[in-house]
């Protein structure tokens, strides 16, 4: 369903010639151009990464089911809300079902990517702040899901769980794991990690009224997540968890390299706030 990591790869190496041959050229749109290329190429490259470390977690499954039957136990403990009885109010709704499974396996990636290019479009100062704070919530999660396989929801019928993707056919999954996502990597949910960060981001970055409307699209994908059985409540609170762990570590190396920056420029190179370099204008020639 999704781009390929290959293709992906692909693109990214395309881009990276076009950078390397508009260089060449001292014009403005060229340079607008190359400034495009260039984070489209990060974006693809990190986009690839991605989607071919997430390839290689789903190897590791067992104890998938066991750990999904211990986080079921806990979540009972902590009194938690439960996926059966939220699950049970709207599944034999059938334009409600089929918009959460639609929802579910087709918008966050749009989502993500539209934030990106708003950013990159209207907030250019911000856009490589948020970029950065997505790749490491990635690897967080991707890091995560390799190390403690868990299986969702819908693989515990015995619980009263039910398969919502089967049971209306859209499903996004192939047979044994190999379809678009892999079924057994359900702690943490990308899904909703992204679509927080989606929320977060569009509320503080943004200045119109309107912005708090965007809130709808994580409270639409945690809904989604839980009534269709592929995610369990703690999968997003484990996700939200490593969002804001990812946002200390990209302050924490953005304050570093501005440190950097400051300590060892030039002396005579005087740094504005935020480590912008200002350039000293050209001394005027004398009129002869």
């Amino acid at each position: 369903m999704w781009l390929p990591y290959d293709i992906a790869f692909e693109l990214a190496v395309g881009l990276v010639i076009c950078v390397v041959v508009l260089g060449r050229f001292d014009h403005r749109g060229a340079r607008a151009t190359m400034a495009t290329a260039k984070e489209l190429a990060i974006v693809m490259a990190l986009y690839g990464t991605w989607q071919y470390i997430h390839r290689l977690a789903i190897t590791r499954t067992a104890g998938a089911m066991e750990n999904a039957r211990w986080l079921w136990d806990l979540e009972q403990r902590l009194h938690l809300p439960s996926e059966v009885a939220l699950q049970r109010v709207f599944i034999d709704n059938r334009p409600v079902m089929v918009f959460l499974n639609i929802y579910y396996g087709g918008v966050h990636v749009p989502a993500a990517g539209a934030l990106l290019i708003w950013l990159f479009v209207r907030h250019r100062h911000r856009y490589a702040s948020v970029r950065w704070i997505f790749a490491i919530t990635i690897a967080g999660c991707l890091t995560m899901q390799a190390l403690v396989p868990m299986a969702p929801p819908r693989f515990l019928p015995e619980l009263g769980f039910v398969d919502a993707g089967l049971k209306y056919h859209l499903s996004v999954y192939g047979e044994g794991g190999h379809g678009v996502s892999n079924e057994l990597a359900a702690m943490p949910s990308l899904h909703v990690a992204w679509a927080v960060l989606v929320g977060l981001a569009v509320v503080l970055i943004s200045t119109s009224k309107w912005r708090w409307l965007v809130l709808a699209h994580p409270i639409l994908t945690i809904l989604a997540v839980t009534i269709t059985a592929n995610h369990w409540w703690m999968d997003g609170i484990v996700a939200a968890i490593i969002l804001g762990l990812a946002f200390v570590v990209e302050r924490c190396v953005s304050a570093i390299v501005d440190w950097v920056r400051l300590r060892y420029r030039p002396p005579s190179v005087p740094v504005l706030a935020g480590g912008y370099v200002e350039t000293e204008p050209a001394a005027e020639e004398p009129v002869v």
